[in-house]
């Protein structure tokens, strides 16, 4: 995913899971491929699964390795961790190039996915019986043409807007869905001395959700904006339904609708605000949810989901993040090729959502068609499954197209705290963008 967000979504304490990629991070040097899970029997023919280190990735990796191996006794998945980030790119990247690749891979999907030339490092999974029960949002951020390639790593993700239930339910306000609806909300709850709309800019990344979670009103609005923006035809300051985003920031800063210190305030102090009523909407991806519990228990059932709204609310819905994916390099072959296609077979199964579920609580619907939420899966996530029930859902423009400029979270501060116009902000993050794909070399740059 490239939208760079501290995905705290496993169920351990967040202090021991940071603690504990700190360490493995340290060890990863005298580590080897198998070092992790392995049996040492010799018998079982051997895989290699390659994960990131980090502290919701990792577990992950282990537990679908350890369940797999325990209902398959003649294979043996041995799980290698890797870095993150933009090393642990390079990693993927030099790997594939060079042959060396693990039996098996974790790896983005979408934009980034296209950009390890599937059709030449990939094997096809499109003929497996699994591909078929993937869920329409998930199959095209692994496909290349008519060809599949990948089996979901996790739940997908909403981003839009978390809210307090509780403070909803005290002022009598309904779920809007449309923009004029959530600033007259916005308007009621400073009226009850809350703050209206958290925003937490000492993190940066924080910034972005009122520009990347309405895409799914931008698609509404320009159905082909994905392709047009790709091909250098649509811009971010030119387009009436694009440019709401950047207005969306500014709108709630001069209306006064942020909480106090909101320039110096962290994510964790945004979620606490949420959990604990304080504030009453955090734009924020339904990941947020784990940790938002985490800090306030009982934010399970009073921290509830909605989309962004929009212009319309006859078309108003969720833009959507996909979870990773995992992939068999062409490097795999014979009696291995048919291991790994067992191995994502059974992570593209309610077993291995089952297996997912048991380390990592869903931040949204599985991509699994056949997967089902489990009964005490948080309200704000089952929120998310109900966009995902009406067929109104859009995946991230990230997902559609490989055109996001670096700057972008930077750009949404300024614009979020008064400093640039809406209009302005537009205007710079097309330039921002311009560079981007200037250097990806995209066709019409």
């Amino acid at each position: 995913m490239r939208f760079d967000t501290p995905r705290t979504t496993t169920r351990r304490p967040r202090a021991l899971a940071a603690l504990g990629a700190a360490s493995l991070a340290l060890l990863l040097p005298a580590c080897s491929a198998g070092d992790l899970g392995s049996s040492g029997d010799d018998d079982k023919l051997t895989l290699t699964f390659l994960v990131p280190n980090g502290p919701d990735s990792l577990p992950v990796g282990e537990r679908l390795a350890r369940d797999f191996n325990a209902a398959n006794p003649d294979v043996q998945v041995n799980v290698e961790a890797r870095p993150g980030g933009a090393e642990g790119d390079n990693v993927v990247k030099t790997r594939l190039a060079t042959g060396e690749m693990a039996d098996v891979f974790q790896y983005n999907t979408g934009s980034l996915f296209q950009a390890i030339d599937p059709e030449r490092n990939l094997v096809p999974m499109t003929d497996q019986d699994w591909v078929d029960g993937l869920d329409d949002l998930f199959t095209p951020t692994v496909s290349v043409g008519e060809e599949v390639y990948g089996a979901p790593f996790g739940s997908n993700m909403g981003g839009g807007v978390l809210y307090n239930r509780d403070v909803y339910a005290d002022l009598g306000l309904e779920v809007p869905r449309t923009w004029d609806q959530f600033m007259a909300n916005n308007e009621a709850i400073r009226e009850a001395g809350i703050a209206p709309v958290i925003q937490t800019y000492q993190e940066t990344w924080t910034s972005q959700l009122f520009v990347l979670a309405d895409f799914h009103n931008v698609a509404a609005a320009e159905p082909d904006f994905a392709e047009r923006y790709t091909a250098n035809e649509a811009k971010y300051a030119t387009s009436t339904a694009a440019l709401q985003g950047f207005q969306h920031l500014q709108d709630v800063h001069d209306a006064g609708y942020l909480n106090e210190g909101f320039g110096s305030a962290t994510y964790e102090d945004g979620l606490r605000l949420l959990g604990e009523g304080e504030g009453a909407h955090y734009p924020m991806l339904t990941n947020a949810i784990t940790p938002t519990i985490e800090a306030v228990p009982e934010a399970e059932e009073t921290v509830g989901f909605f989309a962004l709204p929009g212009d319309d609310a006859a078309t108003n819905g969720l833009t959507a993040w996909t979870p990773g994916g995992v992939y068999i390099p062409t490097t795999t072959e014979g009696e291995k090729l048919e291991a790994a296609q067992r191995f994502l077979a059974f992570i593209a199964s309610p077993a291995g959502c089952e297996s997912i579920g048991a380390v990592q609580t869903p931040s949204g619907p599985y991509p699994v068609e056949s997967c089902e939420l489990p009964a005490d899966a948080p309200q704000a996530v089952r929120d998310t499954q109900a966009y995902f029930d009406d067929g109104a859902v859009t995946p991230a423009l990230e997902f559609l197209s490989p055109v996001k400029g670096p700057a972008l979270e930077q750009i949404t501060v300024e614009v979020g705290s008064g400093i640039r116009s809406a209009l302005s902000g537009a205007e710079l993050y097309d330039e921002d963008v311009e560079k981007q794909a200037q250097q990806l070399d995209l066709e019409g740059w």
